[in-house]
């Protein structure tokens, strides 16, 4: 859910009470850096911080963003957690921590980390850098324990009266309604049972929403005398109305103050079938949303079929334990802990964990080979929205199966280095690398991540190092796949080292070597006539011999990349014009967007050279159309640059400015300067003289620092736009 700038989580369910505890929390936003909301588990901490920062967040000219901690068993990745929660997609060699500090160094944001309890020394130290460097960032989190941070502020957050105040009563009664819409509190003495059970529940809201869940299988009379029966039972070793898991707790988690909501959770679990307990203790695995298909992959086994497992999770969705939003599910993380618990008496965490990686590497695999086709977008978002359960499978395999570790590092490499995630393709590959022996095809792409994560963060020399590698070992190996993507990596890295021909050169001859053989029956590569390329983006068929071109795989294209970029470097317009209008096509009939938003990118600069401002407009925007779907922040950043000279060759200096500005903040969320390919240096130099003789500097430098001040979304979406303010 979007805030007018920023992202917090979507309110599903209704907002009972806390009217004193919002008051506290607004001033204590008002008046603090730092408030960390303490309370037990499944007291609401969350839901109050969501509605308390929803109502702060105009206050903040940067937003407010979220932070959900709970995923995280180690602080690992808490650092790209919360740079990815603000938005930073460091491309740069720095230290996380120094990045994410200057990121926010000139921000007025408000940042909110949910579930911190489990991270608090690496928290408080997190904070209290961000908090010195950062004098406009204000700071709300939730944990069941202060974090011990210099400066930080304390609420407590209490159970829901139940005495006199109607809340508890009125959550019960919304939950209860909300599993069914016919039901009610209507039968005589039903509102006093369910008064009593919230007694009973000590308004805890969890238990209470648990035991609202509950109504489906008994009246509300006979769940308060279920209920007062079980509360009122002694918790102990010879005690059989206890749940098990009661008994097993560890204090540490499930502290003697906490009983009330562990036993109703353990009433909760006894409640549910045997194949309901199994799935939601194999659930516990999972650390991101998911959806039906990965609960199967994750969760099949034994008794649980996938047939038994969509019907299991129906049922845990009825009882509250898990919750779903349209087609993705999700499970609080109090409820998570009491599912591994029982995993942990079932002895099935290995067996879980091994599930868990393979299925992750088969997504890894399926991703790799859907890249090029129709669903590229939809496995770009896929595999960036499941960041965090694809490194914990890589984790577990580099533990327990090195093979398959380095399989699906090589696999998921591009994909992150494409997310901005740049520090973990190449910290992964090279965990993978160093873990065993590997050869083949594996090991090509393995040290291919290596040179292009370096490559995005400005090493130019570990860039070229890997590029020869690679193709040394793909030569070996005669691997084509391994050629072509060695190419493109060594193609990059000579187009930035001012190198074109050389670029060229090798990118012809592989791309010769590794052509398909006309036996195989497939049609040869489209080519474009002499046709002018100012067609809009979208080029028209009269540009393409009537042949259909074959899909081309993914390192292809981006091989063919490199021959346009070199050309165009070269100032071999025409020549580059029709090649890159020839790379388009293939991609678009493949369904292609990442390299087909570089020949757009490559189609706008050379209408610029050529003084084609207008066609250079069209084909800038198509390119950002393209990025923006892939949420590439280094490609929007390119194609802001070139879309802002184009405006202003056509004299809109002020709306060029505003460009440039919105640009200027891309390229700091990748932690980099303004800057393209070598040979845009120039023109951007001339364009934004061209802008500024146009408004005059003054005016120039408003406009631009309102694009810089814009939120990026905004900002973008005003450089779409394609009505030029002249």
């Amino acid at each position: 859910m979007m805030t007018k700038v920023g992202f917090l989580p979507e309110e599903t369910s209704s907002f009972v009470g806390r009217r004193a505890e919002l008051a506290r929390l607004e001033t204590a936003l008002t008046t603090r850096r730092m408030t960390t909301l303490i309370g037990p588990g499944g007291v609401g901490k969350t839901r109050l911080a969501v509605r308390a920062a929803r109502a702060a967040a105009d206050r903040y000219p940067d937003g407010a963003w979220w932070a959900d901690l709970s995923p995280l068993y180690d602080d690992a990745l808490l650092l790209p957690t919360v740079s990815d929660a603000v938005g930073l997609a460091d491309h740069t060699l720095r230290m996380p921590v120094e990045a994410l500090c200057e990121w926010l160094s000139d921000k007025n944001l408000l940042l909110v980390l949910d579930s911190a309890e489990h991270l608090r020394g690496p928290c408080s130290h997190l904070l209290a850098e961000l908090i010195t460097t950062s004098p406009g960032l204000t700071v709300l989190v939730t944990s069941r324990q202060p974090l011990g941070t210099r400066g930080e502020h304390v609420v407590r957050i209490q159970p829901l009266p139940v005495d006199g105040a109607p809340d508890a009563l009125q959550l019960f009664e919304d939950r209860l309604r909300a599993g069914d819409p016919r039901a009610g509190l209507d039968a005589p003495g039903d509102r006093a049972a369910a008064a009593d059970i919230c007694r009973r529940l000590e308004g805890i809201p969890l238990a209470i929403e648990l035991a609202a869940a509950g109504i489906g299988r008994h009246t509300v009379a006979q769940l308060a005398t279920r209920i007062g029966t079980r509360f009122d039972a002694p918790v102990d070793a010879e005690d059989l109305t206890a749940s098990r898991l009661d008994l097993l707790a560890d204090d540490s988690l499930w502290p003697r103050r906490h009983r009330t909501l562990r036993t109703t959770i353990g009433w909760s679990h006894e409640l549910c079938t045997p194949l309901e307990r199994l799935l939601w203790s194999r659930l516990t695995l999972l650390r991101t949303d998911f959806d039906e298909e990965v609960a199967r992959e994750v969760c099949t086994g034994g008794p649980l079929t996938p047939q038994e497992v969509d019907r299991a999770l129906q049922g845990l969705v009825a009882q509250s334990v898990v919750q779903r939003d349209g087609t993705r599910y999700r499970m609080l993380d109090t409820l998570r802990e009491y599912g591994r618990m029982w995993l942990r008496e079932l002895g099935e965490e290995r067996a879980a964990a091994d599930r868990h990686a393979r299925s992750f590497l088969g997504l890894a695999r399926r991703a790799h080979d859907g890249w090029t086709g129709p669903d590229q977008v939809s496995w770009y978002h896929t595999i960036a929205d499941t960041h965090l359960d694809l490194c914990a499978a890589l984790d577990h395999l580099l533990a327990h199966d090195v093979a398959g570790a380095q399989e699906m590092a090589g696999r998921v490499g591009f994909f992150w280095a494409c997310c901005g995630h740049l520090s973990e393709a190449r910290g992964y590959a090279q965990r993978a690398l160093d873990a065993g022996p590997v050869e083949g095809p594996h090991r090509t792409r393995l040290q291919w991540v290596l040179g292009v994560a370096a490559l995005l963060q400005g090493d130019f020399a570990t860039a070229e190092k890997y590029g020869a590698l690679c193709t040394a070992i793909a030569l070996y190996d005669h691997d084509d796949e391994g050629m072509l993507g060695a190419t493109y990596l060594s193609g990059l890295t000579q187009l930035m080292n001012g190198e074109p021909a050389a670029a060229l050169e090798a990118a012809e001859r592989v791309l010769r070597m590794t052509e398909t053989a006309p036996s195989d029956g497939a049609s040869p590569e489209p080519r474009a006539t002499a046709a002018d390329t100012s067609e809009a983006a979208g080029g028209s068929d009269a540009d393409f011999d009537s042949d259909p071109a074959p899909v081309e795989s993914a390192h292809r294209l981006r091989c063919r990349l490199i021959t346009v970029f070199a050309l165009t470097a070269l100032g071999r317009l025409t020549e580059s014009g029709r090649a890159a209008a020839t790379l388009r096509r293939s991609c678009e009939l493949g369904g292609e967007y990442w390299t087909r938003s570089y020949a757009d990118y490559q189609l706008a600069l050379i209408a610029l050279l050529q003084g084609r401002p207008e066609d250079s407009a069209t084909h800038a925007r198509a390119m950002l159309a393209g990025k923006h779907r892939l949420r590439d922040s280094f490609g929007i950043a390119l194609g802001l640059d070139i879309l802002a000279a184009a405006i202003a060759a056509q004299g809109a200096g002020a709306q060029a400015a505003r460009v440039y500005g919105t640009g200027h903040a891309y390229w700091r969320m990748v932690g980099h300067p303004q800057r393209g390919t070598p040979e845009l240096g120039a023109v951007r130099e001339t364009c934004e003289l061209q802008a500024r003789a146009a408004v005059g500097d003054a005016a120039y430098q408003r406009a631009f620092e309102r694009g810089q001040a814009d939120n990026a979304e905004v900002g973008l979406a005003a450089a779409l736009h394609s009505g030029l303010q002249l």
